[in-house]
């Protein structure tokens, strides 16, 4: 996986993940996996943050995200915007004073890719812990040196796709991309089909 293109929304909602949930969670508790929740995705542990696909949750309060800067959504709910810092060189661009940009459509179709592609990957690996991560914002879990997940789109896939990415060079025509497998979700439709291209590619990978 490779850094995004400039989608607006897609830049946005990795922003609200990035400097919103995670930054403020990692300065509390040193933590900055989050997790798909109903509806959009949440913080894992400490400040309980959730983005509901057009606002921020925070208690009793929803923070209508569109217009207002990461700044002021997070000062609203209670926390200081900004990145975990120090942790990666990648992450959204997106800088605590930037305005929000969120097209229904577009929000829409990434947050059911994730909630899809959770419900794909409990089925395939029950064990494993599924993490949204704020760097590359991405649902995705490692198994014997393997990654798979669902991704909203980036320089090599312009939209939501599910991975499976191992951590040695693979042959064979499954293998698209230079990291691995990708497919769009658009494509695969339900979880059930991410399910099974999960399987494929675990029964492909060496």
């Amino acid at each position: 996986m490779t850094a995004m293109s400039p989608n607006p929304t897609r830049r946005s909602l990795h922003g609200i993940a990035e400097l919103v949930l995670a930054g403020p969670q990692f300065r509390a508790t040193g933590e900055i996996m989050l997790r798909v929740a109903e509806g959009g995705f949440a913080t894992a542990f400490a400040p309980e943050l959730r983005f509901d696909g057009a606002a921020v949750v925070a208690g009793e309060q929803r923070i209508e995200a569109a217009g207002l800067s990461y700044a002021d959504i997070a000062a609203r709910a209670g926390v200081v915007a900004g990145e975990p810092a120090g942790l990666y060189k990648d992450g959204s661009g997106a800088a605590p004073d930037e305005l929000v940009v969120l097209d229904p459509a577009t929000a829409r179709a990434i947050l059911d890719a994730f909630a899809a592609g959770d419900e794909a990957l409990r089925r395939f690996a029950p064990d494993a812990e599924r993490v949204l991560w704020p760097e590359h914002f991405d649902v995705g879990i490692t198994i014997e040196a393997v990654n798979y997940g669902v991704a909203p789109g980036d320089d090599h896939v312009p939209e939501p796709y599910a991975y499976v990415s191992p951590h040695t060079a693979q042959d064979g025509e499954f293998w698209n991309l230079p990291f691995g497998a990708a497919r769009p979700v658009r494509e695969l439709g339900a979880a059930t089909a991410i399910h099974a291209f999960f399987e494929t590619g675990r029964r492909l990978a060496r």
